[in-house]
């Protein structure tokens, strides 16, 4: 079953952006995401198999409008809502 994140052979997405960028963040909210991941998942509260199917589960409109750490995020948040972690819509607010 093919999801939103394979689209190889698409068409329609425009030229690749291959320009240097040293910059691992471009905010510091998204080495934070990376921080919660990390610490997450080494806690043993979800693994990178069960991350990966979340960011890949994302709905395609929103899967294709989220940056790459946004999707980290909606996937760490849907994870924790589906352990019981969060209650779902907790962060909403």
């Amino acid at each position: 079953m093919a999801r939103i994140n394979d689209v190889g052979g698409t068409q329609g997405f425009g030229a690749i952006d291959t320009a240097d960028d040293t910059e691992p963040f471009h905010a510091d909210w998204e080495a934070r995401v990376v921080g919660l991941f990390n610490t997450l998942r080494a806690q043993g509260v979800f693994n990178t198999n069960e991350f990966r199917d979340a960011i890949e589960s994302m709905p395609p409109a929103e899967y294709l409008a989220a940056s790459y750490y946004e999707r980290w995020f909606t996937a760490i948040v849907a994870l924790l809502e589906a352990k019981g972690v969060l209650e779902p819509g907790e962060l909403d607010d």
